[in-house]
């Protein structure tokens, strides 16, 4: 098993203030606890930062980030339980009860999602007031690339960054956001980044099996993004994180490459063994549910908890608590665990189900649009998935 944690710096009393005083604000009472800021790196003294000179190569620097933009696109054609029952055994109120899921979005004819994806990028930039020429780089959040060698690259051009900002994919299924928010973080404070996008999109629906209801219920197809600026250590946004990955728990949620049985069939010229090696593609989506629900009811509280002991913070602190959107039975059972009461969750399950990397920048983005999450407040997000992969960060908005 692998495992990350944020490296913590000493106490930052002017994030301590503002951190007390949007909880205060928010409900109306305030808790004495101390904010703790994480570093990628430490920090170094300002003649020591002369001599390093203004190159961008990775150094020891002080420096925060903050989330000041975001955006949020979905497809066209929307698929409800009614419509599902349909094609496979099922109808809504099954589906409604064991999952909170009443619909689902899907790409369809000329939709892509590398379109939703700048769609989803562009709207974050405009709210976060950022030239697409003033961003440096952009992380694109995928497990479903409409190209094997990753889809970031598109994601620049379409928005017409003409800097050629490094970009590139993490694939880390629906932890994949969480991973690219602590990444940007990391470029930021180690790296000299200024304006890094960070974009979760996934098409799940181009990989589900739509005669298996098990599987075809859960999932579909959106894209939301970040905006990650660089700022004052006193302004710091991302408080602590922790993140793992567990390699045994393969088994249960899955989408494995196989060979194509056409080429199969033909067999090989008998030259040389095994060669030319045959195509291949990837299996539908194969998940064990019960051990992926009692895996997320595990993991994700406990990873929260030890994010929030990192930050010096308690469920108490936070004022919302927003989960990747897998399953309104886990996102409850969390909750519960954590003891946060649901007027401060934030879900949108019903509207979307699963729509992988892209569910916590799409539920936030709603959040922010229709004036719920407001600048300064405390948000505890969390991953979890396919890998399996898990993870959580402690964030102030704006």
């Amino acid at each position: 098993m692998a495992n990350a944690s944020g490296f913590l710096g000493s106490s930052v009393p002017a994030l301590r203030r503002a951190t007390q005083h949007s909880i205060s604000s928010s409900r109306g009472s305030s808790s004495e606890f101390v904010s703790k800021r994480v570093f990628c790196c430490s920090a170094v003294q300002d003649s020591d930062r002369q001599s390093l000179g203004d190159s961008r190569s990775p150094r020891l620097v002080s420096r925060g980030c903050k989330l000041i933009g975001s955006g949020s696109a979905i497809p066209a054609l929307q698929v409800s339980n009614d419509d599902l029952a349909k094609i496979v055994d099922t109808n809504d109120e099954w589906i409604t009860v064991r999952t909170g899921i009443r619909n689902r979005r899907v790409l369809s004819g000329k939709d892509s999602l590398t379109n939703l994806a700048s769609e989803a990028a562009r709207k974050a930039l405009e709210m976060a007031q950022v030239d697409a020429n003033d961003v440096d780089m952009v992380l694109m959040c995928t497990s479903t690339p409409e190209d094997l060698f990753g889809s970031a690259p598109q994601i620049s051009k379409a928005l017409g960054c003409k800097k050629n900002p490094l970009s590139y994919d993490i694939t880390a299924a629906c932890s994949g956001f969480v991973l690219g928010l602590v990444s940007a973080a990391c470029h930021i404070r180690g790296g000299g980044f200024n304006n890094i996008l960070v974009i979760g999109a996934d098409s799940l629906s181009r990989y589900v099996d739509w005669t298996d209801r098990g599987t075809c219920i859960l999932f579909g197809d959106a894209a939301g993004a970040v905006v990650v600026q660089s700022c004052d250590a006193e302004e710091d946004g991302l408080f602590a994180f922790d993140l793992h990955s567990d390699g045994d728990g393969q088994r249960h949620l899955k989408a494995a490459i196989k060979e194509d049985e056409v080429d199969k069939a033909l067999g090989h010229n008998g030259s040389i063994r095994d060669f030319p090696p045959r195509r291949s593609s990837y299996s539908c989506i194969q998940m064990n549910g019960k051990e992926v629900f009692r895996f997320a009811c595990r993991s994700v509280p406990q990873s929260i908890e030890s994010a929030l002991g990192k930050a010096g913070l308690n469920g108490s602190n936070i004022d919302w608590l927003l989960l990747h959107q897998a399953n309104q039975r886990i996102i409850d059972a969390v909750a519960t665990r954590l003891e946060v009461p649901q007027e401060r969750i934030i879900s949108n399950l019903a509207n979307y189900g699963n729509t992988s990397a892209a569910s916590i920048p799409l539920a936030l983005d709603e959040a922010v649009r229709s004036g719920n999450v407001k600048p300064g407040h405390v948000i505890a997000t969390a991953g979890f998935g396919a890998g399996l992969t898990w993870g959580s960060a402690i964030i102030r908005w704006g």
